[in-house]
């Protein structure tokens, strides 16, 4: 029977992006070196984070390949595979590269809004037609629909290989209902940094995080604390990065994070349309809690 390796810091790994465009190999490197060295537990690549709808079919495939090599093993790395389309996706189970990926991360599909019914047959489609570990993925501020804690719990009994869910419904009542109900193999991961403190002290095994791409270390230590159960030093780290989540995603994801990361030095201020950075007034403020907190 399948089971979740995906715990602790997990990095929703951006997509360095030079002056010209084109896709920033050199940054995306040395990124993911200062994420290993600085608490990172495994990798989630090509997905939404990473900008993928606005990469090519060959950028994927270079980066993916990257990320595999340059990691070596040393953490599990979860990959991006979902969309609307439930035959393209089994088609490119089947036929993709998935070299040195640990499992895939299937987001719900978006714009047309299924039933439960068609969410459950959705994924038990997509379970069947590989081997890897299948993270489920509910973001219904995105996608358009929630997938309801039944349905999540029911997909985790029926499918071996679901072996957890990004939840980031913002809805702590329907974590809980998913942790109380869920099989022993099956885990909750946070999709949300903000909520990953209370996620976690209702039984969630970490995150996928948006903010770790430039602070891992304070993040991961967040983790480390409250797994050991140490809250209140936990709940220090977490009060301190609150105004930085909001600012995060105010114009959108991943431009905050790549505000940050811009002003530590790591990358280009670059994104792919129709994202654009931050407005200035947000970068402002970013830099002034930034440097409040001494990053």
């Amino acid at each position: 029977m399948a089971h979740n390796i995906f715990k602790g810091l997990g990095i929703a790994l951006i997509t360095p992006f030079l002056e010209d465009g084109s896709v920033d190999y050199k940054s995306l490197i040395r990124l993911v070196e200062y994420q290993l060295d600085n608490g990172a537990d495994f990798f989630c690549i090509l997905a939404t984070t990473g900008e993928t709808p606005t990469l090519t079919a060959e950028e994927k495939l270079k980066i993916k390949n990257l990320i595999v090599d340059l990691v070596g093993g040393r953490v599990p790395i979860l990959m991006g595979c979902g969309g609307y389309n439930t035959a393209a996706i089994v088609e490119e189970l089947k036929t993709g590269d998935f070299r040195g990926v640990d499992g895939i991360l299937s987001v719900c599909p978006y714009y047309n809004k299924p039933s439960q019914e068609g969410l459950y047959q959705h994924f038990k489609t997509i379970a069947a037609a590989t081997n890897l570990p299948v993270v489920l993925y509910n973001v219904p501020g995105r996608t358009g629909v929630n997938m309801t804690a039944a349905t999540t719990v029911r997909l985790a009994h029926d499918c071996e290989n679901i072996v957890a869910i990004k939840e980031a419904s913002g809805n702590l009542e329907q974590v809980d209902e998913i942790i109380k109900n869920k099989p022993r193999n099956f885990d909750v991961i946070s999709g949300d940094d903000a909520l990953t403190f209370p996620m976690i002290s209702c039984g969630a095994v970490g995150v996928i995080s948006v903010i770790g791409n430039a602070l891992p270390r304070e993040f991961s230590k967040m983790i480390r604390l409250q797994m050991k159960g140490e809250y209140d030093g936990a709940r220090k780290i977490h009060h301190r990065f609150i105004d930085l989540f909001s600012l995060l995603f105010v114009d959108g994801n991943p431009a905050g994070v790549k505000c940050m990361l811009s002003e530590m030095g790591y990358i280009q201020n670059r994104l792919r349309l129709p994202l654009v950075p931050t407005r200035i007034s947000t970068l402002q403020r970013m830099s002034e809690i930034m440097k409040e907190l001494k990053i």
